[in-house]
């Protein structure tokens, strides 16, 4: 053979691909040099020890036992990366996959945006409609987006109401093409409350990091919280990008707030987030506004 035991034990616990680095190894020992050679490999890594002479079962019996303590290692690990409700990736999750993509964006001088996706004024949506369907508000709104990615996109639930996908070699446009799609498909995500018929809002984060050797997630992610706070204060249907060029605009947004919200912002002093809406408020009111015009030039009449 070209290497022994520990040579081939030192390559194995040394491989780049983690599930090689990680595979459970038995050493069998001879009883010449026992004590020896399980320091030794005790020492490289070695799972577990069996000394000759032995049977065919009790090495059968090992193997399977650390078989399946490795499948329920991994099984653990993969359960700690998912969110429970919606069976997409966490936080942690979010974490471990923009640390791999930044890296190879860095190598590779590719480039990578993240999209935040956040439920605007989520606690006050909780109050109303309760944690039942809310929660199906959110697994609604989950399976809507896992329909507009790429097979080589990351989503994730990065928070309570917060939704991030990773967006390999797609520049601002390619990201705003996917907001796009997204706020097409949150549209048809309304919900009833007290008998009115109401649009799930939601504000949009938009960011292409220049991805170079030592940014790190933390970073995107500091980015990513600056940009929401002034996304918050523009009220529902506000998307930012650090790219100016491809925000986009309130037209192309969802059209989120209601002429019975607006007035009750309104009331409540909060003109702003009614001002963002305008255009759209504009062609809520337009069939209304067409009849009072007919009425007060004749062609109508009360």
């Amino acid at each position: 053979p070209e290497m022994d035991g520990f040579a081939l034990l030192k390559k194995i616990r040394t491989s780049e691909d983690e599930g090689i680095a990680g595979l459970p190894v038995i050493i069998v020992t001879g009883a010449e040099n026992d004590e020896e050679a399980r320091a030794e490999a005790l020492r490289l890594g070695g799972t577990d020890f069996i000394s000759k002479p032995f049977n065919s079962t009790d090495l059968l019996a090992r193997a399977r036992a650390h078989a399946n303590y490795q499948n329920e290692r991994k099984e653990l690990a993969k359960q700690a990366m998912i969110d429970p409700l919606t069976r997409l990736g966490n936080r942690r999750y979010l974490e471990h996959r923009l640390r791999q993509e930044l890296a190879l964006a860095a190598r590779q001088q590719y480039k990578l945006s993240v999209v935040q996706l956040e439920i605007y004024q989520f606690n006050q949506l909780f109050v109303q409609l309760g944690k039942k369907r809310t929660d199906m508000v959110l697994l609604k709104l989950a399976q809507s987006l896992r329909g507009v990615i790429r097979k080589e996109d990351s989503l994730a639930r990065s928070s309570v109401a917060q939704f991030t996908v990773l967006l390999p070699s797609a520049g601002p446009a390619g990201a705003k093409r996917f907001v796009e799609r997204a706020l097409k498909v949150s549209e048809k995500l309304a919900f009833q409350f007290r008998g009115k018929v109401q649009r799930l809002p939601l504000t949009v984060i938009i960011q292409t990091p220049a991805a170079h050797v030592g940014l790190t997630p933390r970073q995107v992610q500091l980015t990513l919280d600056e940009q929401l706070k002034k996304a918050r204060t523009l009220g529902p249907g506000a998307v930012l990008s650090d790219d100016a060029d491809t925000t986009l605009s309130v037209d192309d947004a969802a059209p989120i707030l209601t002429i019975e919200q607006a007035l009750a912002l309104l009331r409540a002093g909060k003109s702003r987030p009614v001002i963002s809406a305008l255009p759209d408020l504009k062609r809520q009111l337009a069939p209304l506004l067409q009849l009072m015009k007919r009425v007060a030039s004749g062609q109508e009449t009360v």
